[in-house]
């Protein structure tokens, strides 16, 4: 696949005008996001940004004693280290790799040269911040009222919607580090999906068989979220 093509498979950069993409391009680095691999550590200084094109990041917050819990997912809409150009070099995130791909790579001191311009990039950016704090909300308060099934349909539509395949590879021990569970309640909210004819699931890997049945099941933060995302990023073309 050509350069071209993978910075078409990157929504922010896909409606780029074209004299921001042709300042932006030429440092633009493809590289590989295997899975589970560590982008960025809590606290850690910025020197470079993320835009997912078949790859997602879960961006996660980790306590003191080890545990942690997603706050969001960032796939082929977005960008990974919105830090760099809302005020902070840092961020009391992680951010790790949950589903493997590719991304490209962008130096932070280009993309703030570009943001400080004022243009188009500027309001894509800030568009994209809104949609993904409506994300982080929506996460918390459905962490903290809905059962892990339900959170497990909403992180696997969440997934699906940035990726090109009904299929996912993870383990259950990510999944529990992604929503804050212990192993055994992924285990048995997968077993329900299986049971149910929405999902195959063996180790590693996740099949998503029937897309309907799991909107069905899911809860409203799936919609809120999807919502706010088509609302503030449709095709953009006005920028």
């Amino acid at each position: 696949m050509t350069d071209e093509q993978w910075l078409s498979g990157n929504h922010l950069l896909s409606v780029l005008p074209a004299a921001e993409w042709e300042r932006l391009s030429p440092h633009l680095l493809s590289v590989d996001m295997p899975l589970g691999q560590v982008v960025y550590e809590s606290g850690d200084t910025l020197s470079h940004v993320y835009f997912p094109t078949t790859s997602i990041v879960s961006l996660l917050y980790v306590m003191e004693n080890g545990a942690s819990g997603e706050i969001a997912i960032v796939g082929n809409e977005g960008i990974v280290g919105i830090a760099i150009f809302m005020g902070g070099e840092t961020t009391p995130s992680r951010a790790v790799v949950q589903s493997a791909g590719k991304a490209f790579r962008l130096d932070t001191r280009v993309l703030k040269e570009e943001f400080n311009r004022a243009g188009p990039m500027q309001r894509l950016l800030l568009r994209y911040t809104q949609a993904l704090i409506t994300q982080m909300a929506q996460t918390a308060v459905c962490n903290r009222h809905h059962s892990i099934d339900q959170q497990l349909c909403r992180w696997l539509l969440l997934s699906l919607d940035r990726l090109a395949t009904n299929e996912l590879k993870m383990t259950q021990e990510l999944i529990a580090n992604m929503l804050g569970v212990r192993r055994p309640g992924v285990t048995e909210a997968a077993m329900k999906l299986q049971e149910a004819g929405l999902i195959r699931y063996s180790y590693g890997h996740i099949e998503v068989l029937d897309r309907p049945g799991l909107e069905k099941r899911v809860c409203e933060c799936y919609s809120v979220v999807k919502r706010e995302f088509d609302r503030l990023l449709p095709d953009l073309k006005a920028l």
